[in-house]
């Protein structure tokens, strides 16, 4: 087996170091969000942190996109705001839940993170975001 394995790798190195890379990708990715204090959440946790604790949504997504359906109250701030520490009306909300979205939940994690190290105490990234609450039909405010 490792004889077919040495093989394999000196007739395809390119396509055995890819494949190396992806795998260490896969391994630091799952490391870093099961020891990261960002939690993904699905719409029925949302909606109950909405309802009961009162959770701020921040909505990464362009100004265009924003405009065109967004959850209910929720603030338009762009990753590169936030990764810029541009927090506006936002910043009176430390204490509360922050649900941090974007259009199908693949780059909410890193502003996510960015309002962890700012002192936010509890905040959480959308399960397959924007696209994910209006697939269930959950309502969204258009303008703004």
């Amino acid at each position: 087996m490792l004889q077919e394995i040495m093989q394999f790798v000196s007739r395809h190195p390119i396509l055995s170091l890819a494949w190396i890379v992806l795998l260490v990708a896969v391994i630091v990715m799952t490391f870093k969000s099961r020891f990261s204090k960002v939690k993904e959440i699905a719409r029925g946790e949302a909606t109950l942190l909405i309802n009961k604790e009162d959770a701020v949504i921040v909505d990464t997504r362009s100004r265009d996109d924003f405009r065109r359906g967004h959850i209910a109250n929720a603030i338009n701030l762009t990753a590169s705001e936030l990764k810029g520490g541009s927090y506006g009306e936002l910043e009176k909300h430390k204490a509360q839940p922050v649900i941090v979205v974007c259009a199908n939940g693949t780059t909410s994690r890193e502003p996510a993170e960015h309002l962890s190290k700012a002192g936010f105490e509890k905040v959480y990234t959308l399960k397959d975001g924007v696209a994910g609450w209006s697939g269930e039909n959950l309502p969204l405010v258009r303008g703004k």
